[in-house]
Formats: structure tokens, C-alpha cells, sequence
């Protein structure tokens, strides 16, 4: 999709976010910036509720609000870390440094800085499921010296795996997921503000096809409006019944056989953050494409992994990290390696 993407171009304010329980604990958080625990299941909305919040707290949110994508960082080359405009000031020349270091810098030094505008500035680590003990350390003692001038807010699928002083030192936001209405009242206001034209059943059937996820629900309906110029049962089921990314998948696997695991992941990072993918989802139709390229043994094999990575995925483990270790184990075994 290379248009720009709606969950971007559309992402909600504070007063426009579905669910009352949400609006009403993060406004909480615009006057006294405590730190937060966003909390609830791919595609609720968690990410885009944190912005909104920046949005409205912030004079210059441009700066005062630090995202910090955890599963990206660990998924990420330290070349390409230290490369990246948001973190080349604070890795230049850091090279033999290791990743937890890596972020532990980059966590400290944007705490360090004063704000930008007004008396706090926010730092979101989101996608942060299965952040190892000794960073989670690190994060306490962060949070603890900058509380005055810094708000913290962990976005994650799974809170337990946060130790209990960062937990203590948060304020929870469940987010649950959306219910079919919410869904389609987001997708309809969408519609109206892309002037595309809709009907009652096409806004049922995208939601529907979305399955709870608001993300998927919301690139379903662009994907549609984009082919078919409407939003209507026909055009969603003409369009949607047939969209998938087997040339991507494709394109993962041989990628993991000849050893280019910098190629499948950045593929499986635009799967996730572009076109409203999970793990589990992602993982699924990663083996249904592969049942077409090998059979036998070979394709025992490559379940047999994928059972023990769909394990890591429902116990809310991060997807990107499991994802990219079973290429690598997959990648190894294919070239004959041990």
C-alpha cells in the first residue's frame, strides 16, 4: 500500500478515542503526568490512544513525545541502530557497544533532555512484551532519577511480564478489544472524511473481516476504497477475499534460505506495522505459502519450529523476536548448517 496510510492520516484525539474508560484514565494524565501501563491485544488501539494523549499534552508534541519501538530496536542490526536519525546522536561511535546497552543510552539520554515545551515530555516504549529483567532494572532506575520532568508510558500485549517495580510505579490502561460498532463508527467517519461512498453492509462486512482488530479493519476498508472507489458488500468481499501477500511470504522464506535475514526481517516488520498482521496471523499464512514451495520432511521441519514460535506468540511474547529467530533457525537448517 503505498498511498498514505489511513490509521496515520486519520489517528484519533483524546475526545474522538471509542472506548469512555480509555478518554476518561488518560485525561487523567494530561495534568499530572504519571506513568502508565497501555495495556490490551494487537489492534485495539493502544498505540494510537498514547499519541493522542502526546497530542493533547503536549504544546510541541514533535519533540516532547520520544517513541521507542522495543520489539524494532532488538530487531534491528546495531549498524542500523546507529544509522537511525532518532538514535545516531546518541550511538555515534558506539559500535562494539551491545543492544541492551544500546537502548539503555538511548532511554537515559532522551529522559536527560529537558522539555521542549511545558513542564514534562513523554517517552512510549511500545511493543514492549518480553523486555528482558535486566533492562526492565535499568528502565526502573530511569524512571525513578527523571519522574519530575519525564512521563513514561509502556505500551504491551502482556503486563505480567513487567517486573513489579515498574508495575508500582505505573498507572494501568486496559484497552480491550474494539466491539463491532466501535469498529464501524471509526470506519464510517473515516469514510465521510475520504468522501468515499459506503453502505450499512459494507461497513458490517469490514468489520467483520477485521475480527476485532481496529487496525485491520481500517487498512481493509483503504485497501477497498483504493480498488473499488466504494466501501460497499460487493466491493469489500471482491476486494478483501483475495488480498494477501504471498509474494511477500514468498519472498521471507527464500530470503531465510540463502542466509538474508536482514531482507526477511525488514519484510516481516512491513507486514506488522503496515498491513495489520499479528504474529499468530502472520505465522499462518507464512506456513500455508510454504506448503506450496516444500513437502515431505522438509515441511515437518518447518512446523515443527513454528509450533514452538506459535507457543511464544499466544503467551504474548514478542513477534518480532520469535518471528525473526525461527528464519534464522529455518535459514541455518536449509543451507546445511548446524
Amino acid at each position: 500500500m503505498d498511498a498514505p496510510l489511513w490509521t496515520d492520516e486519520h489517528s484519533p484525539s483524546l475526545d474522538d478515542l471509542p472506548q469512555s474508560s480509555v478518554r476518561d484514565r488518560l485525561r487523567r494524565a494530561v495534568d499530572e503526568p504519571m506513568n502508565l501501563v497501555v495495556q490490551g491485544p494487537p489492534g485495539a488501539g493502544k498505540t494510537a490512544a498514547v499519541r493522542a494523549l502526546a497530542e493533547t499534552a503536549h504544546a510541541d508534541p514533535a519533540n516532547d513525545l520520544v517513541e521507542i519501538n522495543v520489539a524494532d530496536f532488538f530487531g534491528r542490526t546495531k549498524k542500523e541502530l546507529r544509522e537511525d536519525p532518532r538514535f545516531e546522536q546518541f550511538l555515534a561511535g558506539r559500535s562494539r557497544m551491545a543492544k541492551r546497552d544500546m537502548i539503555n543510552r538511548v532511554l537515559k539520554e532522551s529522559a536527560s533532555y529537558a522539555p521542549v515545551s511545558g513542564e514534562y515530555k513523554t517517552i512510549v516504549l511500545d511493543n514492549a512484551e518480553a523486555i528482558r529483567e535486566d533492562f526492565q532494572q535499568a528502565l526502573r532506575r530511569v524512571m525513578e532519577r527523571y519522574h519530575r520532568t519525564t512521563q513514561f508510558v509502556i505500551v504491551t500485549r502482556q503486563p505480567s511480564t513487567l517486573i513489579a517495580p515498574i508495575r508500582s510505579r505505573c498507572f494501568p490502561v486496559p484497552v480491550r478489544a474494539p466491539t463491532t460498532d466501535e469498529i464501524e463508527a471509526v470506519v464510517e467517519g473515516i469514510l465521510e472524511a475520504e468522501d468515499v461512498p459506503y453502505d450499512d453492509d459494507g461497513l458490517e462486512f469490514v468489520a467483520g473481516y477485521a475480527e476485532g482488530d481496529l487496525r485491520r479493519a481500517i487498512l481493509g476498508a483503504q485497501t477497498t476504497a483504493e480498488q473499488a472507489d466504494e466501501v460497499t458488500m460487493s466491493t469489500v468481499h471482491e476486494t478483501l477475499r483475495d488480498v494477501g501477500h504471498d509474494d511477500d511470504l514468498e519472498s521471507i522464506l527464500a530470503a531465510a534460505e540463502s542466509g538474508d535475514l536482514t531482507d526477511a526481517r525488514k519484510t516481516v516488520g512491513t507486514l506488522l506495522d503496515d498491513e495489520g498482521y499479528d504474529g499468530q496471523s502472520l505465522l499462518a499464512d507464512l506456513l500455508s505459502v510454504a506448503r506450496k514451495r516444500y513437502d515431505g520432511e522438509e515441511l515437518a521441519r518447518l512446523h515443527r519450529l513454528a509450533g514452538d514460535v506459535d507457543h511464544d506468540l499466544v503467551t504474548g511474547t514478542d513477534d518480532r523476536l520469535h518471528l525473526a529467530h525461527l528464519l534464522a533457525t529455518w535459514g541455518a537448517r536449509a543451507e546445511g548448517r548446524p
